[in-house]
């Protein structure tokens, strides 16, 4: 068990803001008042600039906030009970009326549940991130909900299960609820070696579930008896074997047991003949049955509620009284039997076993035949290995990674990768609340896992981590370190370590390019977890590798919107058009990246990292949250397909999945990076243009951006509070181009903004300063890497899609009405009363952060069949180079224009050069240079 953690131990959180965004600290206990002013988290040393925690940046009405109230609708109306019910039928505790989320947090989803308590954890984080940006207490209620049954589960983990009681069919009875891998003991003299014999039991299954036992009794899967409630048809079974499946003399029912309904199950076995009672009706008869439990001999297991199969599911539902005889009852007496219990009957107590199952307390059932010892409740898996185990299934799936050699997520499914997202919300939901218990939680949860992985040899954890999906860990490195930045327990900070993948940090570190085959969102978080252990250890590989790992994404991986993988995997750098598909843009991709985005950032402010973060924030993550509220679904999308006409799919696969839960995290912290302060306090960064008011208490300042971006073309900071001197480090987008323009109080600054950098104005700030940035929109075209043809449209930083059904890329031509600037804008018409909506061709373009169900373009083809100024048309057609370049490529891509004279000799100089190559000819050469003369351009 964890030792207790006092208030110095909880103080030492000089690490924990790489992901907390350096958390306030509230209150001992289980505080819940909103995010408090006080005690924040120290970042670390190694940073060079330091973020906001939430609570200090606050939202304004625009793009964002009305997107985040989407999703705080629907963690204010989701009922958490559901997604603590997993962890409660784990843990053999009453589940009440709380049904479980389903989809991948459900035994009946993909891969039979394996995944199930991570969704849980992402929700903690959403209630957590919306605690801290709004102050609702509902957050914080909603947080204490779901940490008060984590505790009372791990209480429950750390002894033996006990009952749970529920009505029966004559009073009492016992209750197997379904996930709690629970079963009944008998003792081994249950059967006494009897000739004959009669088994008698009350069953209520509220699972229809093939092949789960009402009772097996046997060795193995070669020597056994069992009476099933269904067989591989739906219907009851009853089998005896000495040889296993292929010898079972066995008796079937003819109909399905209802469900939630109690049915009456008997079997007689004597003289060769078995029959086999539903409800006192004799259903199956054999009269060739040789076997009897004195042929079996001495059976090393007797269990109820358990199959000998280990792909067989756990009985769920409830069982009465259960009663063995040394004889065949007759039809009579079994019939008797559906009226009252045995005692009261002519058949009694069964004289081998008779168990009541009217136990309401306790883990072990008393045995009123006279004979042989009480039976136990017992796990089939047995316990934890640790105290600090938390999870809402067995720790079945960590023992069985460490012997797998490949991947099987049937079996396996990223238990780490779960393990992470639970670990990651005690922290989050610790850090917002102050709830001491959900930092105990957490802290046991790093004691078991350094318990487990430290035994493991260094060539075990290498083949683990290296197994696809199976050793799938997510951020749980960056977690870890963040979990020991609160203990101080080197325990916590040495199982971060151990999840180092060598292969991948060396060849990054050397900056070799092995990602070709790999999948994508199982690796990029480790990354951000290895700049955090760069931070803990000050080992410069892990750095060294995360910023090459980057660059090997970005660009030569990633898709205009942002987004990384097809098909959840990443092929060669440079390949984007010939990756293209339905299962592009996994959103956990996007989310992830943005998160390695920022920690780079906080060690190196290459403005490279926030043009990203703009990029993905802006239009993949933006766009794959639909914008309706839904208190059931959070819809989100998992892929974002880049084929013609794709329509969006916001409740993807059977639900609950992986990119929902970082859809409702991203969707709760999207201030987290629109300002960052110089680790001296001398400098602001302004990273995004966003309606947000900072509170710098610090600086004892508050800035406040007032915008309408991206729908406005820049916004205005204004100061308020007292005085204080730093320098304001204001973003120049890489896309900006001319015309960023910065005025203080009016008065323009002088400087020459560089795009792609950032532009400082330094000064004494004084309360009502007032700083407007003018940020330029141009409509420009980026091309896919691998084919220039193929081309998606940016308006500044929006990405603008075309909305049109079909299949085909559609044909696009810009040039027509180019600007001087290079702007392809003029081409298209705007429409009016829709912000950033325009037509072309008669098509709409829209921008991709718009969560519809429209089918859309986010790439087309681009197509300039004849040469065209100013909507003037030469006549002639656009030759291209054999690379596919056009003439109308090159004379473009020398603008920016400073006047219409410049262009044309752009046009004169680029068209004696394909004369003299050969590829116009010189009267067509003439005509384009007349047309270029002749016609009028927008600026």
């Amino acid at each position: 068990m964890a030792p207790p953690l006092s208030r110095r131990t909880l103080l030492q959180a000089a690490t924990v803001a790489a992901t907390a965004s350096a958390a306030s600290l509230a209150g001992g206990g289980r505080g819940l008042a909103a995010p408090a002013a006080g005690a924040t988290a120290e970042a670390p040393t190694a940073w060079t600039v330091r973020p906001f925690a939430l609570e200090d940046v606050t939202l304004r009405p625009g793009l964002f906030a009305a997107k985040r109230e989407l999703m705080l609708e629907h963690a204010r109306g989701y009922d958490v009970n559901r997604l603590v019910q997993v962890f409660r039928a784990n843990a053999g505790l009453p589940t009440g009326d709380a049904v479980a989320p389903g989809g991948w947090e459900g035994l009946d989803g993909e891969a039979n549940g394996n995944l199930r308590g991570h969704y849980t954890g992402h929700f903690l984080t959403m209630l957590a991130q919306a605690h801290r940006g709004t102050g609702e207490r509902v957050f914080a209620d909603k947080t204490d909900t779901v940490v008060t049954a984590l505790t009372e589960v791990r209480e429950a983990l750390r002894r033996d299960p006990v009952v749970l009681s529920t009505d029966g069919r004559f009073g009492t009875a016992v209750e197997n609820v379904r996930g709690s891998y629970q079963y009944v003991d008998l003792p081994s003299q249950v059967l006494g070696g009897a000739a004959a014999i009669t088994l008698s039991a009350w069953v209520r299954p509220t699972h229809a579930g093939n092949w789960a036992r009402v009772l097996d009794f046997g060795d193995d899967t070669t020597r056994y008896l069992y009476l099933a409630a269904r067989n591989g048809n739906g219907v009851p079974r009853f089998a005896v074997t000495t040889s296993g499946p292929g010898g079972e003399q066995g008796l079937d029912g003819t109909a399905p047991l209802p469900l939630d309904t109690w049915s009456h199950l008997a079997v007689t076995l004597a003289d060769g003949t078995g029959t086999l009672y539903v409800d006192g009706a004799a259903v199956a008869r054999d009269t060739s049955m040789t076997l009897t439990p004195a042929a079996l001999g001495t059976l090393a297991h007797h269990w109820l509620g358990r199959s000998h199969f280990p792909a067989d599911p756990v009985f769920a539902g409830a069982f009465d009284e259960f009663n063995v005889w040394s004889r065949a009852l007759t039809a009579a007496e079994i019939a008797a039997l559906q009226e009252a219990r045995a005692a009261d009957t002519p058949a009694g107590r069964g004289d081998l076993a008779s168990y009541a199952l009217d136990e309401t307390s306790g883990s072990t059932f008393a045995n009123a035949s006279g004979r042989g010892p009480a039976a136990t409740l017992r796990r089939t898996w047995g316990g934890p290995s640790h105290p600090g185990f938390l999870a809402a299934y067995p720790e079945t799936q960590f023992i069985d990674l460490e012997s797998m050699t490949g991947s099987d997520y049937t079996k396996v499914w990223a238990p780490y990768y779960t393990a992470h997202k639970i670990l990651r919300g005690l922290l989050d939901a610790h850090l917002a609340t102050g709830d001491e218990r959900a930092l105990d939680l957490a802290s046991g949860m790093g004691d078991w896992m350094h318990s487990r992985l430290s035994k493991l040899s260094a060539a075990t954890l290498q083949r683990m981590w290296g197994i696809f999906s199976s050793g799938e860990f997510g951020g749980i490195v960056e977690a870890l370190c963040d979990l020991h930045g609160l203990t101080g327990r080197a325990e916590h900070l040495a199982s971060a370590r151990l999840f180092d993948l060598d292969r991948l940090i060396d060849a990054c570190a050397e900056n070799r390019d092995i990602l070709d085959g790999l999948h994508a969102n199982q690796h990029i978080p480790a990354f951000t977890g290895y700049v955090r252990l760069y931070d803990e250890t000050g080992e410069e590989r892990y750095l060294t590798a995360a910023r090459n790992f980057w660059d090997m994404v970005v660009p030569g991986r990633m898709y205009g919107i942002g987004g990384t993988s097809t098909g959840e995997f990443w092929k060669a750098s440079g390949v984007i058009a010939g990756t293209m598909g339905a299962t592009t843009a996994e959103t956990c991709c996007a989310y992830n990246m943005l998160k390695l985005s920022r920690a780079l950032f906080f060690h190196e402010q290459d403005p490279k990292y926030m043009e990203y973060y703009e990029r993905a924030l802006y239009n993949q993550v933006l766009g794959s949250k639909q914008d309706r509220p839904d208190a059931k679904n959070p819809l989100v999308t998992y892929f974002i397909g880049l084929t013609p006409g794709h329509v969006r799919d916001y409740t993807p696969k059977q639900g609950t999945t992986c990119c929902e839960g970082t859809g409702m995290e991203s969707a709760t912290k999207y201030q987290d990076s629109v300002y960052f302060a110089r680790a001296d306090g001398s400098a602001l960064y302004v990273n995004l243009y966003s309606p947000a008011t900072l509170k710098w208490a610090e600086k004892g300042v508050t800035v406040t951006q007032t915008t309408d971006y991206p729908r406005e073309q820049g916004g205005t900071l204004t100061v308020g509070g007292g005085s204080a001197s730093f320098e304001l480090r204001l973003r120049v987008p890489a896309w900006a181009g001319a015309g960023f323009r910065v005025t203080v109080n009016g008065r323009a600054i002088r400087g020459n903004p560089v795009p792609g950098s950032y532009f400082g104005v330094s000064r004494t700030w004084r309360g009502g300063d007032t700083v407007r940035v003018s940020v330029p929109f141009r409509l420009r075209a980026e091309k896919a890497l691998d084919d220039p043809t193929l081309q998606t449209l940016f308006l500044g930083p929006v990405n603008l899609v075309a909305r049109d059904p079909s299949t085909d890329h559609l044909k696009v031509g810009l040039y027509r009405n180019a600007g001087l600037s290079g702007d392809l804008l003029p081409s298209l018409t705007p429409v009016p009363g829709k912000p950033l909506h325009f037509s072309l061709d008669g098509v709409e373009w829209a921008p991709f952060f718009e969560g519809t169900e429209d089918p859309t373009h986010a790439y087309v083809r681009r197509s300039e069949p004849r040469v065209v100024f100013g909507g003037t048309d030469s006549g002639v057609a656009n030759p291209a180079r054999a690379g596919g370049t056009t003439l109308l490529d090159e004379i473009w891509a020398g603008a920016p224009f400073d006047d219409k004279a410049a262009l044309v000799a752009r046009v004169r100089s680029t068209v004696a050069d394909w004369v003299s190559a050969g590829l116009l000819g010189e009267a067509d050469g003439a005509k384009v240079v007349n047309t270029a003369q002749r016609a009028t351009y927008a600026p």
